[in-house]
């Protein structure tokens, strides 16, 4: 009985502390969801798939323009009208004023980060990548880090959270876009916890 009381304080102590603070007990859930270290240099950059919006070759092009890495692959799942994600991903940034930025296209049929990660890696091994920067969505990097870790055992990987218009990780109760961007990143994480 003693135990069924203390747990239904501690209930209705997490739901009171949401209700007056959220970002004291939310926001560490957000915050979670994003691994990363300030850039360092390496032997290759990759952009990943699954930004409809640009920020992430955006961002590879900075660093690549910072001098940490002297290539830069963009990965390039087929499925949209007929052309690699790559092949529309790179004329935006050119068109964006990186077309001084030496991109270049992985075309695959990926539709998971890890075999994202399979299919780039030979392509990635024979450029002499032995060092990764891998560029993907703040809210995507813990998961796509020790995806690809695993991918990819005798790489080093890094991870740089390109900008995200979908999630705010201090925030992310706050907005429709970013509570859905929140449960589809934690869903996902979970899968990947339990081998899925």
């Amino acid at each position: 009985m003693r135990l069924i009381r203390w747990g239904a304080v501690l209930v209705v102590s997490f739901v009171v502390t949401t209700w007056l603070a959220p970002g004291f007990t939310l926001a560490p859930l957000g915050r979670y969801l994003v691994d990363i270290a300030p850039p360092q240099p390496a032997d290759c950059i990759l952009v990943l798939a699954g930004d409809m919006r640009g920020q992430r070759i955006l961002a590879a092009g900075e660093i690549y323009r910072k001098g940490l890495a002297k290539k830069v692959f963009v990965s390039g799942p087929a499925g949209l009208f007929n052309f690699t994600e790559d092949e529309l991903a790179i004329p935006y940034a050119k068109r964006m004023g990186y077309a001084d930025v030496p991109f270049a296209g992985i075309p695959m049929t990926a539709n998971s980060t890890a075999t994202e990660g399979r299919q780039a890696l030979p392509r990635l091994r024979q450029e002499g990548c032995r060092s990764m920067l891998v560029v993907t969505s703040d809210f995507h990097t813990r998961r796509a880090g020790r995806t690809l870790r695993a991918e990819w055992p005798d790489m080093e990987v890094r991870m740089h959270a390109a900008p995200s218009d979908d999630f705010n990780p201090d925030k992310w109760w706050t907005a429709r876009q970013y509570q859905k961007t929140f449960y589809v990143e934690w869903s996902k994480t979970f899968a990947n916890w339990i081998g899925l």
